[in-house]
């Protein structure tokens, strides 16, 4: 599935619960979400049971890391479990590593989902300076000075504005790797660059930790909205143009902020091997020395991958 072209693995895990350690699904992430030798996802949703919500989502980074929140794959997820599993499809509720999401799917198949309330306080982003937020930080990366302003939606996220017409130049590729592990960030960033339209419009590109370039992302659309209604730029709602599409935000001060935005089911399948990237076997194919369905019988999916 995908949000905006923010794509997603799902496992249906939600009548079988987690049967698998943190080290295997970290594995399995890397061989699922690689482009080349794997299917190609941007992340790995597993879709569980809660004790304390309608569900559970974990979401693993291409890299095997593991993220707290992912705005466009808990989009995904809600459309999945009213698809699938029958779940309503207003108030349904999810927990995330960040909490839990309230979401509610729209006849266009569309999905809003309340992101909770943004974190501007530096020690919880988290960031290793002091102070109660962290807006126009000064940052030095590899000869080029520019100021960041961070934000926590469940995810670190370190926003940065351009002039009209400067966001396609941005040397995005060159630049963010080395912000991504940059010592303020503890944990690694987010980062995203804006360009604002007008009052209720921004395009944006973003590169996410663990993942890099990706089309959209759902908590980066939120946090460049944040950062932007704070310093004045914007007025909610805002409509944020990403490469993959456009997602709408609304935010009024510190409180929650409600993302909405398409989902759409682009094929079932099965998966082949062991979950860790391997050579080839002598006839030129994958072993089966392990099956993972993904969402078999979802009628409105088409094609296989095998």
């Amino acid at each position: 599935m995908h949000g905006a072209g923010n794509d997603f693995v799902l496992l249906d895990l939600y009548t079988s619960g987690n049967p698998r350690s943190d080290e295997e699904w970290a594995g399995l992430a890397r061989a699922m979400c690689d482009r080349h030798y794997g299917i190609g996802a941007d992340g790995l949703l597993l879709v569980l049971p809660s004790e304390i919500a309608d569900a559970r989502m974990r979401m693993f980074n291409p890299d095997g890391s593991e993220s707290a929140s992912c705005g466009n794959g808990i989009r995904c997820l809600g459309r999945f479990l009213r698809d699938r599993h029958g779940l309503r499809s207003e108030g349904m509720r999810v927990e995330t590593g960040a909490g839990i999401g309230a979401i509610a799917i729209h006849a266009d198949g569309s999905v809003s989902v309340d992101m909770g309330k943004p974190i501007f306080v530096p020690a919880d982003i988290p960031m290793t300076i002091s102070g109660n937020t962290a807006m126009n930080v000064g940052l030095s990366v590899d000869g080029r000075t520019f100021d960041v302003s961070c934000v926590s939606m469940g995810n670190p996220h370190a926003v940065t504005f351009v002039e009209r017409h400067g966001l396609d130049d941005y040397p995005l590729e060159t630049i963010v790797p080395r912000v991504e592990y940059h010592p303020l960030f503890p944990e690694r960033t987010n980062f995203e660059i804006c360009e604002v339209l007008d009052e209720h419009q921004m395009r944006v590109r973003v590169w996410e930790r663990g993942a890099g370039i990706t089309l959209a992302c759902g908590t980066g659309a939120c946090a460049s909205t944040v950062i932007a209604s704070t310093q004045g730029r914007v007025q909610s709602p805002v409509s944020v143009e990403l490469p993959g599409g456009v997602l709408s935000i609304a935010c009024h001060g510190g409180g929650p902020v409600l993302m909405t935005g398409p989902t759409a089911y682009v094929y079932t399948g099965t998966w082949s091997g062991s979950g860790l990237r391997a050579p080839l076997s002598e006839s030129g194919v994958l072993p089966d020395s392990e099956l993972a369905t993904l969402n078999p019988e979802l009628p409105s999916a088409v094609g296989s991958a095998r």
